[in-house]
């Protein structure tokens, strides 16, 4: 009978090489598989519903298929929300069931950020009528702006920012004659592309970046245009007017 002769430093050699090159695979994998940031959650333990990520609720808005809440006080939503949500304070959960009494409704919440449990509250309430499609956008409105996208404010909010808060600079982006005409008092006219013009040369207070700043224009799509630029400069506490300048004229919010 022949023996065959084993090499065992060849052969270890060889098993050493293959799990390498598994192990280099298998970390590749994992490379290629991490999330952005807004493909994130923030999953802490024992949730009792589900999160939907930054990706995922613009998708969902962009859509209309299905109804994003906004847990928190009428106040905090009229001076600034994410745009195409709709307020439902989070002790007016039967306006939910009433409105949208099929139990396998697909309903997302938010409020204001991983450290606040109003979203939480809703949907836990939502689960004990059998609610089995409640899920959570829990970055809320902070992340959301933090992640370079705006805020809507409406003409209550305005109203309370101008006459009570008193802390935000306020961006007419209508034409040049057109603000010259009239418009918010202490506003500053930036037009649609000037954003970072306006950062640099004093128009935006480029020393604090935190500053609320709200754009209001001839319409809607102008103003929000305006805001999500700023946005995009690093003004995260932007948010545009759902309105036109003439309906806060009206209100006896502008010259």
């Amino acid at each position: 009978m022949t023996m065959t002769r084993i090499n065992f430093p060849t052969v270890l050699s060889s098993l050493l090489w293959a799990t390498a090159c598994i192990v280099g695979t298998s970390n590749l994998a994992v490379a290629q598989q991490k999330l952005s940031v807004y493909q994130a959650t923030l999953e802490e333990p024992k949730q009792l519903s589900l999160e939907v990520t930054t990706e995922e609720l613009k998708a969902i808005l962009a859509s209309g298929r299905e109804p994003v809440f906004d847990t928190r006080p009428a106040k905090e939503y009229a001076v600034a929300h994410i745009p195409g949500s709709i307020n439902l304070f989070e002790k007016e959960v039967e306006r939910i069931t009433q409105s949208h009494p099929d139990r396998a409704t697909r309903i997302v919440l938010y409020c204001n950020g991983p450290f606040c449990g109003k979203s939480k509250r809703v949907a836990e309430d939502l689960a004990k009528p059998g609610y089995t499609a409640v899920r959570r956008y829990q970055l809320g409105l902070p992340v959301w702006r933090a992640l370079g996208n705006t805020a809507q404010t409406n003409l209550e909010g305005i109203r309370y920012v101008l006459q009570e808060d008193k802390t935000a600079v306020f961006v007419d982006a209508r034409a040049r004659a057109e603000f010259e005409a009239g418009s918010v008092a202490g506003a500053v006219n930036v037009r649609a592309g000037e954003a970072r013009k306006a950062s640099d040369d004093g128009r935006l207070p480029y020393l604090d970046h935190g500053t609320r700043v709200i754009v209001l224009a001839d319409s809607l799509q102008e103003a929000r245009t305006v805001a999500e630029e700023i946005a995009k400069v690093a003004y995260w506490n932007s948010s545009y007017f759902g309105g036109t300048y003439e309906e806060l004229r009206g209100a006896g919010l502008g010259r």
